[in-house]
């Protein structure tokens, strides 16, 4: 009987076990931050900012600070625009000419003051 008990209060621990591993996965998927950057975005960023910088591990872990910060201060969709901004822009002339309107580079300042906050916490 002592070993029909043991089997049974080993399954309930398992299934206790099993219950509390998948409301601690719940409660940490909730704890993302909302503006989470896609990776992509993020080695983009870091491969950029590193190619500036020198390829070293020191600066591997700098230009991944300066990302973080990035993300913690605009939201993906923001810093998105403002790099899609600054692309377009690159290609000059006419065509362009209206993403130097005043509301476009309102983001364009957004994402510069975030930068310069990356580099100055990070670097």
């Amino acid at each position: 009987m002592t070993k029909g008990f043991s089997s049974l209060a080993f399954s309930g621990l398992f299934v206790a076990a099993l219950l509390i591993s998948a409301a601690v996965s719940r409660v940490a998927a909730q704890e993302l931050p909302p503006n989470d950057y896609p990776t992509t975005a993020r080695a983009d960023y870091v491969y950029a900012c590193m190619a500036v910088n020198g390829q070293n591990r020191t600066n591997l872990d700098k230009c991944s600070c300066s990302i973080d910060e990035i993300a913690a201060i605009l939201p993906y969709a923001e810093y998105e625009e403002a790099e899609t901004l600054l692309s377009v822009g690159l290609k000059g002339g006419e065509n362009v000419a209206w993403t130097h309107a005043p509301e476009f580079q309102e983001k364009v300042k957004n994402l510069r003051r975030a930068q310069v906050e990356g580099e100055l916490r990070c670097f």
